[in-house]
């Protein structure tokens, strides 16, 4: 771990003033991603997502540089967070009730600081602090690192998504309890 590392939490309105340096983030983690991810469309999706009840954000700083962060929020009864979910689902699995779940939305670091660690703590700050039973995320299948990294810190597959949005790929849905213990092996 890098002994400068600060981490942070901000609420939506606290965020604001960093909605530019949160893009550059996410542009720069996803740099070969492809057209998907671009700036315009993720500043639409972090204008829907920054006003949601319960909004959270960590951010990862070294010497005062946003090197990585992770945001989620808290699913309410009438979500459309899993519009586009693939059978075969668990029972029950998608209703929500605004307490249940806090759904995980971005986990990024800058290419120039992946594999230090980061990651981990942003994600071990985030799900420590939060109280929701359980937790979701969306993840490429052909994200092998990130689906062994989530894999070793306690998520478990549970179902495919695609998103209702232009030109969606398909996730794996991932999920972990508020008490699952993550793998003890280092990353």
């Amino acid at each position: 771990m890098l002994e400068d590392l600060r981490l942070r939490h901000y609420e939506a309105g606290q965020a604001q003033e960093l909605v530019d340096q949160l893009v550059d983030v996410y542009l720069d983690a996803h740099s070969e991603g492809g057209p998907l991810y671009n700036a315009e469309r993720y500043r639409r999706q972090l204008a829907m997502h920054m006003p949601r009840a319960g909004w959270e954000l960590v951010a990862a700083t070294v010497n005062g540089e946003l090197v990585g962060y992770i945001y989620g929020f808290p699913l309410a009864p009438d979500t459309r967070w899993w519009d586009g979910i693939q059978e075969p689902v668990p029972a029950g699995f998608t209703e929500e009730d605004g307490r249940r779940t806090f759904a995980v939305s971005e986990l990024l670091v800058r290419r120039g600081w992946q594999r230090r660690g980061i990651a981990r703590a942003l994600h071990d700050e985030l799900m420590t602090s939060r109280t929701e039973e359980r937790a979701p995320l969306l993840v490429r299948p052909e994200n092998t690192a990130a689906r062994n990294a989530y894999h070793a810190w306690g998520w478990q597959p549970v179902a495919s998504l695609r998103p209702a949005w232009e030109r969606a790929p398909t996730f794996m849905v991932l999920a972990r309890r508020r008490d699952q213990r993550p793998s003890t092996r280092a990353e």
